[in-house]
Formats: structure tokens, sequence, C-alpha cells
């Protein structure tokens, strides 16, 4: 019997291997060429790898244009127009305004760009607050040419999402959202927008990061972080995953030199589409579900003395008296763990998961208390409103006349974006006149007037009823970003 040598044995499985690589690379869970070699030469059968390098010229042209062409047409710029008003240089100074009185300087328009994704073929846009922030025109321009005037229906400055809508006869073309919590780190992904105002661009990259926190771009915390481009104009743009879906909307990115390092950030679709539901359903701001309780980082020390392998969930500060979680059984010093199986890392991880459920279902959490790990359901309700949903703007002379003021209550704190500041009497201001009193003074929506005058003040009645008192002196206690600080001003 003639007995192959080794090295025709060799060129033999080369030659097997050669034949038959067009089929073995269909095969998507066997091994490498060369390792479907050296399984020839030891008799075992030759596999090709999940994982591999290209095999032939076809493969080596795979390209993401198909992608690009069905996404990049829902991908828009956004310009957004503001008039300012401008100080004359001379202002203030005695010689010239005796000789030539007060000039009054025209306004200045001041312009933003950023982008937006079409959602709906209806004309839901959705883009970043800072975009359109304070705007007086929103203006929306397609890939193909054509501009549109649009409304702004909803903004969330928390979240730094804004929905505006534009009409035209025909539907418009849409990116649909996918579901965000199905990435993973390392998943391809392409980012579409107009970038420095080039016009539109498409980079690529991969998923950096997932569940992204205190990044300081806002109150946040949950963002997708990718290495695919992101630069001033992107703002507002698609994160597309591999199958055409916006996962994420680009939102901010990390620079010292204000372009891209390959670190930016985007929020994910699943809070996008809450948001969208919210602007279909006629809302003018996002609600978020109410759970009444309040929660913290578990530090190294708090998981040493709970018990816990490590630092992680969100720890119960504290709970309102009647509310959905004090029914449900939670208490200060409870940590909770995970929310209808996905896990909490930090506070925000909770946020984020209560954000994406709707007004008046349920969330099963799990629980450590009193170092046991329980299972507990929890309502989740509409913030509770106060005795007086009225909105006033106060007037007459004094530090508040231009404020537009309501009750302090739990949704008007949701709604405002004031963040564990809803307990306790008081009035917020919800809008400051542009060149009011209340401006000058330096008042801000979201400040909260908890005295004035030595009185206290719980309702925007009573706020109104003592601005009108006729007094050169105005003493008040104010809390803004959870700091009270007590004022005395002379008007």
């Amino acid at each position: 019997m003639h007995r192959a040598s080794p090295l025709s044995t060799l060129f033999a499985a080369f030659v097997i291997c050669v034949l038959s690589a067009p089929a073995l690379a269909q095969d998507a869970g066997g091994k490498g060429l060369a390792d479907a070699l050296s399984d020839l030469l030891r008799g075992g059968e030759a596999q090709v790898p999940a994982r591999r390098v290209p095999f032939g010229q076809q493969e080596m042209q795979l390209s993401f244009a198909p992608l690009v062409k069905a996404t990049a047409p829902a991908v828009v710029n956004v310009y957004a127009s503001q008039q300012v008003s401008v100080r004359s240089p001379f202002a203030g100074d005695p010689f010239f305004e005796q000789f030539f009185g007060r000039q009054q300087m025209p306004p200045r328009v001041q312009s933003a760009l950023g982008s937006g994704v079409l959602v709906d073929p209806s004309g839901y846009v959705v883009t970043n607050n800072h975009v359109i922030s304070n705007a007086d025109e929103v203006r929306v321009a397609m890939s193909d040419g054509r501009e549109f005037t649009s409304s702004i229906l909803l903004k969330d400055e928390s979240l730094d999402l804004a929905i505006l809508k534009i009409d035209a006869p025909e539907p418009f073309p849409i990116a649909p959202l996918g579901d965000s919590d199905a990435l993973e780190v390392g998943d391809l992904v392409l980012a579409i927008g107009n970038p420095f105002g080039v016009g539109q661009t498409t980079t690529s990259g991969i998923v950096s990061a997932l569940a992204r926190s205190h990044i300081g771009v806002n109150d946040f915390g949950f963002f997708i972080q990718t290495d695919a481009a992101i630069n001033p104009g992107n703002s507002g743009g698609a994160l597309v995953n591999m199958r055409g879906e916006v996962i994420g909307i680009n939102t901010a990115i990390y620079s010292q030199s204000g372009g891209s390092i390959g670190i930016g950030f985007a929020i994910p679709a699943n809070i996008v589409r809450a948001v969208v539901d919210a602007a279909k359903s006629g809302l003018d701001y996002f609600e978020r579900p109410f759970v009444g309780a309040t929660f913290e980082n578990v530090t190294a020390q708090m998981a040493e003395a709970l018990g816990m392998a490590r630092p992680t969930g969100a720890l119960v500060k504290s709970v309102a008296p009647g509310g959905p979680a004090e029914k449900a059984g939670l208490r200060p010093g409870d940590v909770v763990l995970a929310m209808n199986g996905a896990s909490i890392e930090h506070p925000d991880a909770l946020g984020y998961r209560l954000a994406t459920q709707a007004i008046g279902s349920q969330a099963t959490l799990n629980v450590l208390s009193q170092g046991s790990e329980v299972e507990v359901d929890v309502e989740l309700i509409r913030a509770p409103e106060g005795q007086s949903t009225a909105e006033i703007i106060i007037d007459g002379r004094s530090p508040f006349a231009g404020a537009k003021v309501a009750e302090l209550s739990p949704r008007l704190a949701q709604r405002l974006g004031i963040r564990g500041q809803a307990r306790g009497k008081g009035v917020a201001i919800v809008e400051v006149g542009r060149n009011s009193p209340a401006a000058s003074f330096g008042f801000r929506p979201r400040d909260i007037v908890r005295e004035v005058n030595g009185e206290e003040i719980d309702t925007p009645e009573k706020l109104r009823e003592v601005a009108m008192s006729n007094s050169r002196w105005w003493r008040f206690t104010v809390e803004r970003d959870g700091r009270v600080t007590n004022q005395i001003l002379r008007y």
C-alpha cells in the first residue's frame, strides 16, 4: 500500500480548503481557514468561525451605503433664530443722552444650528432642547432641499429633548425608533447629522458604553456612549443601528478642543419614544410616573454596612406619606436593585426605567430590605397637583413684577424639572418676562419663593397680594437648585 507523504497530504488539504472556501464562508458558526486546514490534517471537520476576515472581493466591497440611503432622508437640519436686544454703547452717558436722547439699538438676530430626526410620517421631528431653546422661529430643512416653518410642541430641559411639528400634503420619510435596551457594547452604529453646517454627514463607530451618567450635560443620566464622530451641529441627529433604526439622539461630546475626540453621547431611543408619545397626546411637557420617593447613590461604606458585595442600586432616601412607594412597603434605607428584570446601577438608571413606563401601569422592583431581597409591585401614578393650578403674572412695583408664578406641587415640580424640592409650601416661578423687573433682579424659572417681608408664601394669590404692597425694602427667602437664600433689596 502506498502511503502519502506529509507534503502531499498538506497540499491535498490546501486544495480542498481553497475549493471549498465559498461554501465554508457561509458557515457562520465554524473556524477560520487556517483552523480548517489544521482540522483536515488531523482528520477532523473543517469549519469557518463567526468572526473572520472577508472572503473574496465581493465581501471586501461591503458598504453602509444602502443603510444610509434608507435612513438619511429622515435626518433634517434645524435652524433656530432669536431676536436679542442690543444695549447702546452710549447708554447711561449723561452727555450723550442730553444731546441725543436715549437711542434704541435695533435688535440682533441670534441663530443656532442643529439636526433633527423625522420619526412619524405626519411630521413629528425630534431634536435637542438646547438647539431650539428660547427661539422665536424654528425652521426645518430636509435633505431634498425643502424647508418648513415648524411649531414647538414639547420641550424638556432635563432630558434635553424637544418635539417639533411640520406639515406637508404628502407623508414624510421617517427613521423608525428601535429598542435601545437591546444594545450591547461593541455594536456597530452610524451617526448622521449636520456638523459645523457643512451639510449632512455620516460617520461610523461602535457603542463604547451604556448607561453613562454625570457627564455634566443635563439632569439626564443614562446616555449611550459612542466613538462615531459627533461634532457641533450633530446635536439632535440620529444614532442608527445596523437595521436602520434610530437607537439614540446625538446630544453631546466630551472635548477640550470643541471637535470630536471619539467620546460622544446619545439619548436612548426608548426615552425618546415616550417623549414623542407625550407630544402626540397633546401634552406640552413630558409627564413621568410618580412613585412618591427620592433616591440617592449607594456608597462603598453604605454597601458594606448593608452587607452588599458591591455598591449598586438606588437607596431610598425619603418616602412621601400616602404615595405609591409607601403603599408598596418601601422604607428609607431600602435599596432598589432591579426593575422589571433590568438591573439598577444608580438612581439615574431607576429614573430612566421609570420614565419609559406608562402612567397607570405597575413596576416590579427587586428591593434589598433589612438584609433580605424581596419583590414589590409599585403603582405608577400621575404626579399630584396642588390645591390651586392657577398661574398668575405678578404686576405692580415689586422685584417680582413680570414673573409668572404657580403653587408648588409634585406635578409642577416635574413639569419645571425641579428635582427633590417639591416638599413643603411655596410658590414656583414658571416664567420670567424679558426686560421685566423680575429678570433684572435675577429671578429665574424654577426659583421657589417661600417667604416675602416676613409672610409665608403658599399660593400665587398670596404672593400677588404681598407684591402689591407699597414697600421700598423687600426681604424674601428663595430656594434655587436646593439652596435656600435670604435677600434684602431696595426697590
